[in-house]
């Protein structure tokens, strides 16, 4: 099993920046992929950006150039440093970890954009 804890969330106003971490416990993979999804009132899940244990990345149009996803392995911990934010970047934010055919998640932090 695999325990993730997200932390980070908060209120912004537009424009504004936030920092999400999740730290990983448990059985980890060292080369598992672990990323980051939200999910916005009303709207289905949807992928934010996946870092593989090589540093690899992937994102979502919506946030490119203004999002970053970076890792430390020596410390199971992936971060989202999320800039430029806008008001439809409001959402629950999840950390997943990827690893041997099964995805964990995480509980999620919410991140709300408004003046």
């Amino acid at each position: 099993q695999v325990q993730l804890v997200e932390s980070g969330g908060g209120l912004v106003q537009p424009g504004g920046s936030l920092r999400l971490s999740c730290a990983a416990s448990g059985n980890i993979f060292s080369g598992n992929v672990m990323g980051w999804y939200r999910q916005a009132p009303g709207k289905q899940r949807e992928l934010v950006a996946t870092i593989t244990s090589g540093g690899r990345t992937n994102y979502a149009d919506s946030v490119k150039g203004r999002f970053t996803i970076s890792r430390d392995n020596a410390k199971n911990t992936v971060y989202l440093q999320m800039n430029s934010l806008k008001p439809e970047d409001t959402a629950v934010y999840y950390c997943t970890a990827d690893q041997i055919g099964t995805r964990y998640w995480g509980q999620g932090t919410q991140a709300t954009v408004s003046s």
